[in-house]
């Protein structure tokens, strides 16, 4: 090993090859470096470079190819030591340029024709070089490029050696774009694919894939242009690779070509337009004091025969490596080091008189306790009148719990609704304001409909009023309630079809019956009439069968769907195929919400869809082939953006029959429908037959980019928004059943309210504090629910003292509305809080709950996934939220502010999430001193002192719920996050423990659930779980139930390991939590850089090239 002392005599040795014009000294010291470097490791050769050993061995070459004539014996080793050196050393072909050494390597190439075994070192060498893209483009000049691809033959079992080495070459040569733009113009393409065509066929043994898979490489190269791609396409490259990589099969050997091949083709597929006349939603919400109330436009998009990119194929070839700089990562940038933003801020955002309106909402801290209830009493109108909820006692769309958005209280001015459809560009005389037939004031008729199913959408409504008017009255004709049961369903088979009249009224008293029994805390009647109280954009007439009917989770586990190596590559061949088979293509427009007069025949056997309904999403569905469809979902309202929940209705299915369907405008970058998860899926036919379930379904799921962009769509000069696909398939079990797809187990704000009535009228007041409250109105004029939930105390003024001396836990969910799985989470802490459970009893009778358990109803109701009606995020608003924009945000903190001005800031704020790529479930916190590690800060942390409160909760989850990941956690404060709720409730409000917990769309890869996809049996587990955390914050807690189990009591005995702990996760801030993608050269489509070649073997290369001749 060259260790210091020898520096000098490894100089001595270069300083002396570099000037020795003696071939035998030359020979002695080549023959030195060659017995050190193979004897030793990589950085062997690294210290060599450093000393000045490529200069020293490029020098040496400029000398021995002047003398002639040429020596072989000399040239070889030294060319094998350049190849050796060359290709560890960045700056290699810069150094040859300098030195004047390229001259000298391409007079000793052409010298050495037609000996393959001399020609071959030189390529090596050439190819090194050429990794500079600026070298590159000299050698291009010089006419090398040509001469390269003369040396490229058809199928020969001679000088393969010589062949692959002329290949790679090539391939070097043609990163450069001067070089690509002359290869274009020379025809290079049509040559290069004849020439891998022929290798492909005639190499049936596969031992020439390194020769093939560098032509495809040369191919990669060129069509990196403009101009290649078109050239590739007009040589039918399209079709040779696509016939060429199907005929591989599942080879592993020509792994390596496919892979490249499919790189090639999904370059080159034209990139498109998605099929919609506009990216933005086709709903659209007309803001108050906003651009004078005119709706919204977004960024202006190129005109269609835009679409195409062009590049700037004239500029100057550049070496990344020469520009590149030094930086830190993306998530160690974004940490917060202002330590101003990271300690609590004491002021409050808003004056003191002002936040006096919040007062009404915390009836529990105001005068005697047994008086409160008359202090909301108008507040409870609605509640009151849903006791008789068979009999509407208002008009649709009529709330007199409304408030408006500024303030929080009684007297505030009715909401008028600003909602409307963009496909209607002027609202209907009926919708200026004048109340019509419905008695809704200011909402615009539907102009949405479904020609095929205008029955049911115009009166579906009504018809279930009337059945639950004719139950009630007890003179129903059940023969016709049974027949709407039916008309909404769809036909079925004769296993619960009903046969005579009286028959037909048992089953329809029995199904409505059977629904209330087997789903607690849900009822169809009373879903009924909070639906029609809810307003969306659509003005939608029709209720989802789901959610009329209800969810209960099956008993059985689903683990995670496995995926079969080549399935995704499998899935884009067929995809390319339509390019290329175009004829073979149906392209048929089977639903559009912006198109309500398409109609499909009677006869027809396509599917078909529906979304028109709370929550739904879906925008347009295009029949492909007989069983496949791509579907696009709609963007949320006023944006262009935001594509990923999905939930529709589909029907006219054939059982036994697998459906392809594509879910075309996915955004994210990935997905964990690569990982193991699942859409799912609930059938009408199973509901009735006492199988109500979400269900997961699909095989063949995979989730990657396809050709469909977003042009124009951004600000100038930022690139085009790129579209994923979601693809899997579907056997329905029943035919002409009518099944709902959707991306996550839904939760409508129907539900919400359904759930909320049905819970209170469930309660014992004496002994549960239950008081359902509206915080305040949307901007779409929905009721924003705020419930309190504690123990009722008794009429001893201790009791009361006590009562009022309770801490604050205030809980919050739903801000997004795609993540419908932090409603079951919800769910399941609002079941648990109310519950007789011995924890539960001691959680009410230590804390008061405020849970606000919908911060975007308007988001959930109309089937958007991230924004709220203003096209906002509203989990990015707590800094500064608008009382017109952000009403539920705004005064949610107004809540909390008051809370802490009356020096009430509550023990623990948790707001509850979904994540969409990782598993299990987790919590993010704040940390002053682990932001400050973590971001290696210059800021002494030991004269900091920091309150570790924030570490029980999460650690407590982690030992007590099965589907809780500790390692996901992290708790560190970050400068995109500033104005989340979980960073401003910790620094404006002073809240320590303030958290956002997340849970999985997918499912678990640890502990009891580890390989099973998460139901909302455990979403709502972790929703209890949760709250048995929380007892363990009062030391006394545990001692005011007697009856806590022995195992709960042990579980929550954590004190010690609390305490001492401080190994606590603090830095995974990545994004996702998954290795990428199994098949990636199908994932990252457009990743047009060529990985970094393996070091050359060039002993082996050059001592079994042929002797054979090699001509041009």
């Amino acid at each position: 090993m060259i260790v210091a002392p020898e520096n000098a005599g490894l100089e001595v040795l270069l300083s002396t090859l570099k000037n020795s014009h003696d071939l035998r000294t030359t020979l002695g010291i080549l023959q030195i470096l060659d017995a050190l470097l193979s004897a030793g490791t990589v950085k062997r050769i690294s210290y060599l470079i450093t000393k000045g050993g490529s200069e020293a061995l490029l020098h040496t070459l400029v000398n021995v190819t002047r003398i002639l004539p040429l020596d072989y014996e000399v040239i070889l080793p030294l060319m094998h030591l350049i190849v050796k050196v060359g290709q560890r050393d960045k700056r290699f072909g810069q150094k040859a340029q300098e030195i004047g050494a390229l001259n000298e390597i391409l007079n000793l190439m052409k010298c050495s024709l037609p000996q393959a075994k001399y020609v071959t070192p030189c390529l090596w060498t050439v190819k090194i070089c050429a990794s500079s893209v600026t070298v590159g483009a000299a050698l291009g000049k010089s006419g090398i490029t040509r001469f390269v691809l003369n040396l490229l033959s058809p199928y020969t079992t001679r000088n393969t050696r010589a062949v692959r080495a002329a290949t790679e070459a090539l391939s070097a040569l043609l990163k450069s774009k001067w070089n690509s733009r002359r290869a274009v113009d020379s025809g290079y393409i049509h040559r290069l694919l004849k020439l891998y065509e022929d290798w492909h066929q005639r190499d049936m043994k596969t031992k020439y894939v390194l020769i093939q898979a560098a032509l495809l490489k040369c191919i990669k190269n060129i069509t990196n242009l403009q101009k290649g791609k078109k050239a590739f396409l007009e040589a039918d490259g399209m079709r040779v690779l696509l016939s060429t990589s199907q005929v591989c099969g599942s080879s592993p050997d020509l792994h390596p070509v496919i892979k490249l091949a499919t790189q090639i083709m999904r370059k080159c597929y034209p990139k498109q337009r998605l099929p919609l006349l506009t990216l933005r939603s086709c709903y659209s919400f007309v803001l108050p004091n906003a651009a004078h109330s005119q709706v919204l436009e977004g960024p202006s998009e190129a005109p269609q025969e835009d679409v195409a990119a062009e590049e700037n194929e004239e500029q100057d070839d550049e070496d990344g490596t020469e520009t590149e700089e030094p930086g830190c990562s993306e998530e160690e940038d974004d940490l917060e080091t202002d330590l101003s933003r990271l300690k609590p801020n004491p002021e409050l955002d808003r004056p003191v008189e002002e936040l006096k309106q919040y007062e009404r909402l915390c009836p529990e801290l105001v005068g005697y306790f047994q008086d409160s209830d008359s202090d909301d009493q108008s507040l409870s109108q609605d509640n009151a009148s849903c006791s008789t909820f068979f009999t509407p006692s208002r008009p649709l769309h009529q709330d007199s719990r409304e408030t408006g958005r500024g303030g929080v209280g009684e007297g505030s001015p009715k909401q008028h609704n600003l909602l409307k459809n963009r496909r209607t560009r002027q609202a209907s005389p009926s919708s200026s304001g004048i109340e019509g037939e419905n008695g809704s004031k200011g909402s615009p008729k539907n102009h949405c409909t479904h020609p095929a199913k205008s029955s049911r959408i115009n009166h579906s409504k009504d018809k279930m009023n009337q059945m639950h008017l004719n139950i009630q009255r007890g003179d129903a004709d059940l023969s016709r309630i049974n027949t709407n049961v039916q008309e909404y369903a769809g036909p079925f088979n004769p296993s619960w079809a009903i046969g005579g009249e009286h028959e037909c009224q048992n089953t329809g008293n029995k199904l409505l019956k059977m629904c209330k029994e087997i789903i607690p805390f849900h009822d169809p009647h009373v879903y009924t009439i909070k639906a029609e109280e809810t307003k969306s954009a659509s003005d939608y007439k029709t209720l989802a069968f789901p959610d009329y009917w209800g969810h209960m989770p099956p008993r059985y586990q689903e683990p995670l769907t496995g995926q079969w190596c080549g399935g995704l590559r499998a899935k884009i061949f067929e995809d390319i195929q339509r390019l290329i088979n175009s004829g073979d293509i149906l392209n048929r427009v089977i639903y559009d919400t912006e198109s309500p007069s398409l109609v499909t025949s009677g006869d027809d056997t396509s599917l078909k869809f529906f979304s028109n309904f709370e929550s739904g999403n879906l925008r347009k569905a295009v029949q492909i082939r007989k069983y496949e469809y791509d579907l696009i979902m709609n963007a949320d309202i006023n944006t262009n953006y935001q594509h990923q929940w999905f939930y529709f209705e589909i029907s006219g299915m054939r059982a036994g029959i697998p459906y392809r369907f594509n879910i075309i405008n996915c955004e994210k970058t990935n997905s964990q429908f690569n990982y193991g998860m699942q859409p799912v899926m609930y059938s009408v036919h199973e509901a009735l037959c006492r199988r109500a379930h979400w269900v997961r379904v699909g095989s063949d799921i995979y989730y990657y980019k396809n050709h469909y962009r977003a042009y124009g769509a951004e600000e100038k000069g930022q690139k085009e928004t790129a579209f994923y696909t979601l693809t899997f398939t579907i056997t329905f079990l029943h035919s002409k059943d009518v099944c709902y797809l959707a991306y996550h187990y839904p939760y409508t704000y129907s539900t919400l309210m359904t759930h909320l009535y049905l819970l209170e009228q469930s309660l014992n007041p004496d002994q549960v504090y239950f008081r359902h409250q509206v915080l305040c109105s949307t901007l779409g004029g929905n009721n924003c629910p705020v419930i309190t939930i504690t123990a009722s105390p008794g009429s001893q003024r201790e009791q009361l003292q006590q009562f009022w001396n309770r801490q604050y836990i205030v809980l919050t969910g739903r801000v997004h509305p795609g993540e419908s799985n932090a409603s079951w989470v919800m769910k399941g802490t609002l079941e648990f809080l109310v519950s007789n459970n011995p924890i539960a009893c001691c959680l009410r009778d230590t804390y008061i709950f405020k849970i606000i358990p919908m911060l975007n109803p308007d988001g959930v109701i109309n089937g958007c996934h991230r924004c709220s009606l203003s096209g906002e995020d509203l989990n990015r608003q707590w800094s500064e939220p608008s009382p017109d924009l952000h009403p539920t945000i705004y005064h949610t903190k107004g809540l909390l502010s008051y809370m802490k001005s009356i020096g009430r800031t509550p023990l623990v704020f948790c707001d509850y999430h979904g994540h969409s790529r990782k598993k299990n479930v987790f919590m993010y916190g704040c940390s002053l001193k682990e932001t400050l590690w973590q971001s290696k800060s210059s800021i002494d942390t030991a004269t900091l002192k920091e309150d570790i409160g924030y570490r029980p909760i999460p650690r407590i989850l982690d030992k007590i719920c099965p589907a809780f990941s500790i390692n996901r956690c992290c708790f560190l404060v970050q400068k995109s996050l500033g104005s989340t709720a979980r960073v401003v409730v910790w620094r404006e409000i002073g809240v320590l423990r303030s958290y956002t917990m997340e849970s999985t769309y997918c499912g678990c890869d640890q502990g009891k659930y580890n390989g099973l996809q998460i139901r909302t049996r455990e979403l709502e587990e972790i929703g209890a779980k949760f709250c048995t955390a929380l007892l363990k914050l009062k030391k006394d807690a545990l001692s005011c139930s007697a009856q806590l189990t022995f195992q709960d009591a042990a579980l929550l005995d954590l004190d010690n390991e609390l305490h001492n702990d401080k190994n606590m996760s603090h830095s995974d801030v990545s994004v996702d939590d998954e290795p990428p993608c199994p098949e990636e050269i199908d994932y990252y489509t457009d990743n047009c850089t060529e990985d970094d070649d393996d070091p050359i073997d060039l002993t082996t290369e050059v001592d079994e090239s042929s002797d054979d001749e090699l001509y041009c």
